[in-house]
């Protein structure tokens, strides 16, 4: 088993008795499935529907004061918790950054499991986050088990399983949660009640309208750059996201990435081959007529 200290997160607390119903008006993810030792998926968007910023978040015990914690990209800590101040009004609510850190452990099962834990929901292989200050990552990871390794080898693993990161595989701001594949993620709870943004994923979801999406590539020589054009001949069908040890993410127009897979096209990116790791994922199923 792995473990990594992930320098790139942030943590924040959202506490107090208004937190739950506040943050389910607010996210993607349905918040009365949260509880402590269980994580979810989910994002704040703007009122047109796009990724203001992605995280993870759990419930904290009551030995930990309760509430709610965010694990984002730390980057983003400060803004997003000045953007849940600035919606919290006249709610019972508080929210701080902590000085807390995540560390991400794979490729194993933990043999304890400390108090803020919780599986990764995106994928079973991305395995366990801890919530914990940076100086205890050795003595964590001897705890459950794990060798410490640089976090480096955790984003070599992210890649590979094609979980998307945002500012590398999509930009913040400029995305939709289909287009990252939030709603294959668990990042999306469709029959939750209204939130910031939902109407246009809601419409997204029921007329199957996403044209653009994240998708797993293999590489044939050495890693393009993030963001150059992912090209079909002459045409640019996408942007190159991250990549490591031979496989990537791009986010690619799947309806124009089909149409060149058709006609025998190859895709490159900065000049160098690729290939669709899936290729059946850029295919768009035919609506069933309704009965």
């Amino acid at each position: 088993m792995k473990s990594a200290f992930l320098p790139d997160r942030g943590v924040i607390k959202v506490a107090g008795e208004d937190a739950r119903n506040f943050l389910n008006g607010l996210i993607t993810t349905d918040v009365d499935r949260l509880k402590p030792g269980v994580g979810r998926f989910g994002a704040l968007l703007t009122p047109q529907g796009k990724i203001i910023v992605d995280f993870l978040i759990t419930e904290a015990p009551s030995g930990h004061g309760g509430g709610f914690l965010i694990d984002c990209p730390k980057p983003l800590a400060d803004g997003l918790a000045t953007k849940l101040k600035f919606y919290k009004l006249r709610a019972k609510v508080t929210v701080d950054i902590l000085d807390l850190g995540v560390l991400a452990a794979w490729d194993g099962q933990p043999a304890a499991l400390p108090d803020l834990a919780f599986a990764d929901p995106r994928h079973a292989e991305l395995g366990t986050r801890i919530l914990i200050p940076e100086d205890l990552k050795q003595k964590l990871s001897d705890l459950i088990g794990a060798e410490l390794v640089d976090a480096s080898e955790y984003e070599s693993h992210r890649i590979a399983l094609g979980v998307p990161r945002g500012g590398l595989d999509f930009m913040y701001s400029d995305a939709f949660p289909h287009e990252t594949n939030m709603d294959r993620l668990a990042g999306v709870d469709f029959d939750k009640g209204c939130y910031v943004g939902q109407e246009v994923v809601s419409r997204m979801q029921h007329r199957g309208t996403a044209r653009t999406r994240s998708v797993k590539v293999l590489l044939e020589d050495s890693s393009p750059e993030i963001g150059v054009s992912v090209m079909a001949g002459d045409k640019a069908v996408g942007t190159m996201g991250s990549s490591a040890k031979g496989k990537g993410i791009a986010l690619v127009r799947i309806d124009r990435v089909a149409d060149a897979l058709d006609a025998g096209q190859p895709l490159t990116a900065g000049g160098l081959a690729l290939k669709l790791a899936e290729p059946e994922i850029v295919r768009i199923p035919a609506k069933q007529p309704i009965a």
